[in-house]
């Protein structure tokens, strides 16, 4: 049985090392290399295989919960206690926050080259979107809005189906998998607006670290302090996708809805 402190390490890790690791990194190719090492694709795939590996990495130990969101989803639904709650989005943050800094790190002279050491949030040579989410110029906060709650109810409904054994669930071990190419499917239909945070431990720690490491509390002041969004917005979305789920699928895969069906199907064959 893992200890709150085993689930805070297991959590960091597969935070750190995958999830957010591989996907900031893609970005910070793409934008310091000014497209030359990488498109929007390429981002997108990046992000999959980080989840993916994260997935796997925790899952059967922990969970692999590796989003705020669905974690607190969890915890109102009683499937883990506020305490575990707490050591989740722990290790979540500092995970996603550790990761921020390690891209800062290992980008630093292609940072420091590509903004000649002014690191800002808007601009020809703006260079925070590489760490955390911030919608496009056309957006409008209620639009940024119901992208994000949207895309993260396709992400927990995409989730459900995965893992949902009463159903068509998918096979043992290629959930992970699985789930990595949901992530990806989300960036390719859904990102153009927001860059689709999904999940408030990707998009805050991150927003954290880049104002202390240089880019200031524009951080938060850019695009009409939209920052609150990719925090609210998918817990929002993860609550409602369950909801939806368990009135549209669930609901009808009980075992006193499978017997209705299997009686007709026998009135029909002896008719």
């Amino acid at each position: 049985q893992s200890t709150t402190a085993t689930r805070i390490l297991l959590t960091l890790l597969s935070l750190f090392l995958f999830a957010q690791v591989f996907g900031l990194s893609s970005v910070a190719q793409v934008v310091l290399g000014k497209g030359n090492t990488g498109q929007y694709l390429s981002i997108n795939i990046a992000f999959g295989i980080g989840v993916t590996l994260g997935i796997y990495a925790a899952g059967k130990i922990s969970g692999a919960h590796l989003n705020a969101a669905i974690t607190v989803t969890q915890c109102v639904l009683g499937n883990i206690s506020s305490k575990t709650l707490v050591a989740y989005v722990i290790g979540q943050f500092l995970g996603s926050f550790l990761a921020a800094a390690t891209v800062f790190a290992l980008y630093y002279d292609a940072l420091y080259d590509y903004t000649n050491g002014s690191f800002t949030v808007t601009g020809p040579t703006a260079t925070a979107m590489i760490f955390s989410t911030y919608p496009a110029s056309n957006v409008s906060l209620q639009g940024a809005f119901f992208t994000e709650f949207t895309a993260t109810v396709m992400l927990i409904l995409g989730i459900l189906v995965i893992h949902d054994e009463k159903n068509n669930g998918a096979v043992k071990g290629a959930q992970p998998m699985l789930t990595g190419i949901l992530v990806l499917g989300i960036g390719l239909g859904m990102g153009l607006n927001t860059g689709y945070a999904i999940n408030p431990s990707r998009d805050l720690p991150p927003r954290i670290f880049t104002a202390i490491a240089g880019w200031g509390m524009d951080v938060f002041s850019a695009d009409h302090s939209w920052w609150w969004i990719p925090v609210t917005a998918p817990v929002l979305g993860s609550l409602f996708g369950v909801l939806l789920y368990k009135l549209c699928i669930e609901f009808h895969n009980q075992p006193g809805h499978e017997a209705e069906p299997e009686k007709e199907q026998a009135g029909t064959e002896t008719s």
